[in-house]
């Protein structure tokens, strides 16, 4: 479940962010003081749940609620607010719930309990990707399989890159090697990026999926992976390595060079 919090109160938002820990112990929800920031990462990414406040300094959370519904029509909008006097608005805006300030865990709970638009949690996957040999990501062992065969080499790619976010300028460069910038070839490139995310989300594992305005990256910690360990000189991994490394992808011989 993706659970956005914008808020630009910091005594206020640190103690919504700890009843939220205490109610929804195994998700990390990500936090907003500015609402354009959280506008642009929500129409990246998506979400499930919005902890908003009204009185917002940019803009009143009001009206980025209908911002943001325009962008995830079935998103749950819970209103955060010392001000009684906006409820009848907001719930006209077909809000979640209306929580009034001070926020404690047991009013988080309720209205993660009776959601509007209940959210389905998929169980999380164990995600293990193998870069000796071909490049193949697996859930719980099982072949991933992707829709697109750009999908799965922007996968590798940024599994290549350890973390370091790449523009999409550099994934047009290695996705086709004659690098030329097309109308096409940015509409492909969306669509695989889409693909990416909506086939890791189908096991859970969206997470693994760092996605920003002009860039994008993978969160290594929410992965296992042969090349992050040999790098880390764990004995399995040394022993696995064969010199070869994502062997269906020309750019990857320079890796296979530093790791020889």
């Amino acid at each position: 479940m993706k659970i956005i919090v914008v808020d630009d109160d910091e005594s206020a938002l640190d103690s919504l962010l700890l009843s939220l820990r205490e109610t929804c112990p195994s998700e990390n929800p990500v936090v907003f003081r500015k609402s354009a920031e959280a506008l642009t990462y929500i129409s990246e990414n998506g979400c499930d749940v919005v902890f908003l406040e009204i009185r917002l300094k940019e803009e009143t959370g009001l009206v980025l609620a209908k911002k943001i519904k325009e962008i995830v029509p079935h998103v749950n909008i819970i209103f955060t607010t010392a001000y009684p006097e906006y409820a009848i608005e907001a719930f006209r805006l077909y809000a979640s719930d209306y929580l009034l300030k001070p926020i404690d865990a047991e009013q988080v709970r309720r209205s993660m309990d009776n959601l509007r638009n209940p959210v389905e949690i998929v169980e999380r996957k164990h995600i293990r990707l193998q870069c000796f040999g071909n490049f193949e990501a697996f859930a719980d062992n099982i072949p991933i399989r992707f829709l697109r065969a750009k999908s799965k080499e922007i996968l590798a790619y940024i599994t290549d890159r350890m973390g370091a976010a790449c523009t999409m300028g550099q994934l047009m460069s290695v996705l086709w090697e004659d690098g030329q910038d097309t109308v096409s070839r940015r509409s492909n490139l969306r669509n695989s990026i889409s693909d990416l995310k909506q086939t890791l989300a189908a096991f859970g594992a969206e997470d693994i999926i760092i996605k920003k305005r002009n860039s994008i990256s993978l969160n290594c910690d929410a992965v296992e992976c042969d090349y992050f360990d040999f790098i880390k000189h764990k004995p399995y991994a040394v022993n696995l390595y064969r010199g070869e490394y994502m062997l269906q992808y020309s750019w990857a011989e320079m890796t296979t060079g530093k790791l020889e």
